[in-house]
């Protein structure tokens, strides 16, 4: 599997794909009975009575410092600030080091830090990167200040990004970026752009230079494009993927030269961020002008035939202009796509290529639809191969996103055509119906709406509550009031509900909200305290909320716990990371239940992730229960696994595998294992890849 490299200059870790945790030393018999205490504590959500910041800020045994540490982090609760800011000048590096994580797991709560919170920690932060020596710590330290994002934070950020080769300088680019996409590219418009430039284009080590790429592609600056075109070049596939993706944001028409060398690139990642970009850029070109990044684009036409034998990681670049989708004058290369998608189908190899034919074109049959904003060329794609719920679902959430009068509705922008399929069969249809009148109302739709908010599939009633909300229909308000009477219950809707209240009732919503701040779903309090936000314009917090006793606990994988995905595309093998024992446990047991058998990888975004686990196939299924984050030092690497959420603490079935570094990712996602064997595969999944089997084993000594 292919990793940044570690850089180390003057005894600073400079970028590694690597965790640079600091490592405690082994605890004695009676520590390893505190540290299950502290697991115990940490599932519950539980502060032991005060115990576990005790032992956070003064247990005599580094181990179980640390340990208590990693468990507040996980916990994210605002009142163990202190502990946590207690840690950050401990004697101890290891104890430093984990404070330093813990501060920014606070920093990325799920529920934001109250401003006087966020001021705190980032002083703290501040001073204590400042004084801290040891470079695994520093490079924590500046991970966190990435993650609060704060003007201060980011003042300290910038000033570490010069020289290029100087200790730090990787880091600071990294966390910069990552602080780019939660407080928005203008937050960093006074970092010098020399500074970055000379990162990406002039050290000689890969961490850095890729750093620097992330950085220079978070800040969208019209002016770097000339950098962005020159790293085009780089030798490290995750630098060149990163460098396209950026002049794809802010590049032009005349970068299409550059980005069409990209396309025969041997990873699939670059050749896939560099058909998006072209695709990005072809919405730039001038009516009546020839439009070069068009041109580019049908130099992808014969991956149709090398998908049909068989290399389906070809087909990743197909699937990225599919989903970025082309302006109406690229209607005829989505055609002509189609067409040799068609061609190949007749010769195809296998039965895994025809399926992978066939998902691709009704990829690019949705991104036609999109164009015109209804349901046409889905009804004739996917070979016969794709089931009707699915290319419906597909069709229906492209052409959400369509701007304009359709082509076949007498309603100016309206999707009446999607009314019918409020009433389909299959609930994901029904799900994908209410997305696009959603987007695209009509008057017609709403009595339908409403009959689906107190109905019996879940997602779909929520949905339909949302739906309500967001089109202000009051009629609906009796059906929203009901479906919040099943929220103590399921969980799940809590986040729709609570929006369509506030939308609908206003504060008479206020004292049911007020319930749910104290409920024991994490995910129910999240929604309760985001809606009172919006309702009384003040920050509204949640309390911290012990979990029972009897709160479901999957069995802990043992240490050297390996999954293998029997694919038909091959095996995916995968170690577990033994500091998310549960998580890993909880997949683990789901596969001795036969759970993924059939399952599909319903998502896969090329030079991002390729997703699977969910029953449903439209990401919003699950096991029926949910686990706790196990949040660990893991970083986003390529071939990293992780677990999709919906909000703290709601892990279930779904799983993803990153197909590139992911640093925003990391710390608010699980990430729980590494890909040890079968990374190709992970790069030829294809949307509509089944999951014959998940098989548990052990790794060898």
């Amino acid at each position: 599997m292919a990793r940044l490299h570690a850089a180390v200059s003057a005894g600073f870790l400079l970028v590694s794909a690597c965790a640079h945790t600091v490592p405690p030393p082994h605890p004695d018999e009676r520590s390893s009975r505190v540290l299950e205490q502290i697991q115990d504590w940490e599932d519950r959500r539980s502060l032991g009575d005060g115990e576990l910041v005790r032992l956070a800020t003064s247990a005599p045994e580094v181990a179980v410092r640390v340990r208590a540490l990693r468990a507040l982090a996980r916990i994210q609760d605002a009142a163990t600030l202190d502990a946590v800011v207690a840690g950050l000048t401990a004697p101890d590096k290891a104890v430093r080091d984990e404070a330093a994580f813990a501060a920014g797991e606070l920093a990325l709560s799920w529920e934001p830090l109250p401003e006087d919170a966020r001021a705190a920690l980032a002083g703290a932060l501040v001073r204590a990167e400042a004084s801290e020596t040891e470079g695994p710590v520093r490079v924590t330290l500046l991970e966190s200040l990435g993650k609060l994002a704060t003007p201060g934070a980011l003042e300290v950020l910038a000033a570490r990004l010069s020289p290029p080769e100087s200790p730090g300088a990787g880091a600071a680019a990294k966390a910069l970026g990552v602080a780019a996409r939660k407080a928005g590219a203008a937050a960093l418009a006074n970092v010098p752009l020399e500074a970055i430039t000379a990162l990406v284009n002039g050290s000689r080590r890969e961490g850095v230079r890729y750093a620097g790429a992330y950085l220079m592609a978070a800040v969208k600056r019209p002016e770097a494009v000339a950098a962005l075109r020159a790293c085009l070049g780089d030798g490290a596939p995750d630098v060149a993927a990163l460098c396209a993706k950026g002049v794809g944001d802010v590049g032009s028409a005349p970068d299409s030269k550059a980005l069409a060398v990209l396309l025969g690139n041997s990873a699939p990642r670059v050749s896939a961020e560099a058909a998006r970009a072209l695709a990005k850029l072809s919405a730039k070109c001038q009516d009546g002008a020839v439009c070069e990044p068009l041109l580019a684009l049908e130099g992808l036409l014969p991956r149709a035939k090398q998908v049909a034998e068989g290399d389906s990681a070809q087909g990743h670049a197909l699937l990225a202009v599919a989903q970025q989708g082309l302006p109406s004058e690229g209607r005829s290369v989505l055609r002509r796509v189609r067409s040799a998608l068609a061609e190949a189908d007749r010769g195809a190899a296998t039965e895994e290529a025809h399926a992978d034919l066939a998902w691709l074109d009704c990829r690019f049959a949705a991104a036609m639809d999109r164009q015109r904003g209804s349901l046409e060329e889905v009804h004739s794609c996917g070979h016969g191969r794709v089931p009707e719920a699915r290319w419906l679902a597909l069709g229906l959430h492209e052409v959400a996103s369509f701007k304009g009068a359709s082509s076949s509705t007498a309603t100016p922008g309206g999707a009446a055509f999607a009314v019918p399929y409020l009433n389909h069969v299959s609930p994901v249809v029904r799900g994908a119906a209410l997305d696009a009148l959603t987007e695209r109302p009509v008057p017609e739709a709403l009595a339908p709406m409403r009959a689906l908010i107190g109905g019996g599939d879940a997602v779909v009633a929520g949905l339909a509550a949302a739906a309500a909300g967001r089109l202000k229909d009051a009629e609906a308000l009796p059906a929203v009031v009901a479906l919040a009477d099943r929220v103590p219950r399921e969980p799940d809707l809590a986040e729709a509900v609570a929006g369509a209240l506030v939308a609908l009732q206003g504060r008479e919503a206020e004292p049911r909200l007020r319930d749910w701040l104290t409920h024991p779903h994490a995910n129910v309090r999240r929604g309760a305290a985001e809606a009172l936000t919006s309702l009384t314009g003040e920050l509204v917090r949640s309390s911290r909320v012990e979990l029972p006793l009897d709160t479901y606990r999957p069995p802990a994988a043992p240490r050297g716990t390996m999954l293998t995905l029997r694919t038909r595309k091959g095996d995916i093998t995968v170690l577990l990371d033994p500091d998310a024992p549960l998580t890993g446990g909880n997949l683990m047991a789901l596969a001795k239940q036969g759970s993924f058998r059939g399952i599909t990888f319903h998502r896969v975004v090329p030079d991002f992730v390729a997703q699977g686990g969910d029953p449903r196939g439209d990401g919003e299924g699950g096991p029926g229960y949910s686990i706790r984050c196990e949040v660990t030092r893991r970083p986003y690497a390529r071939g990293t696994v992780g677990m999709a959420l919906s909000g703290k603490d709601t892990g279930g079935s779904q799983f993803f595998f990153t197909h590139s570094p992911q640093p925003h990712l990391d710390g608010r996602y699980t990430a729980f294992g590494e890909v040890l064997q079968g990374m190709d595969v992970v790069d030829a999944l294809q949307e509509g890849t089944v999951i014959d089997d998940v098989l548990v084993g052990t790794r060898a000594p």
